[in-house]
């Protein structure tokens, strides 16, 4: 069952050097998704869900880069926190899931 509160989620997805723009994406998706694109330009994917319902208090971010290799889990989300310093003084919280390229 899908609670409701994820149906308002939006996100927006860059898969290797396409992006795909979902229909309801809200500003701050695509600011956070255009930070951290120009940050770890060798992402090899990278999403952005706002997960507050819309209001931009709290974001989910998935991103997998080689930029992140030979780096543990706590380094890796340091520089994605780095990324996003100016971006997180007006937040609540942040999900931040990091991972390496198996090729």
């Amino acid at each position: 069952m899908i609670s409701a509160r994820r149906i308002l989620c939006r996100e927006v997805v860059f898969s290797g050097p396409a992006l795909r723009h979902l229909s309801s994406q809200t500003e701050g998706e695509v600011r956070i998704a255009k930070i951290l694109k120009e940050k770890f330009p060798l992402a090899a994917s990278l999403k952005v869900v706002d997960i507050s319902g819309g209001c931009g208090a709290m974001y989910e971010i998935h991103i997998e880069s080689s930029e992140f290799k030979g780096k543990r889990t706590v380094q890796q989300h340091q520089l994605v926190n780095q990324a996003l310093k100016e971006e997180i003084q007006g937040m609540h919280g942040l999900r931040i899931f990091t991972e390496v390229p198996k090729n």
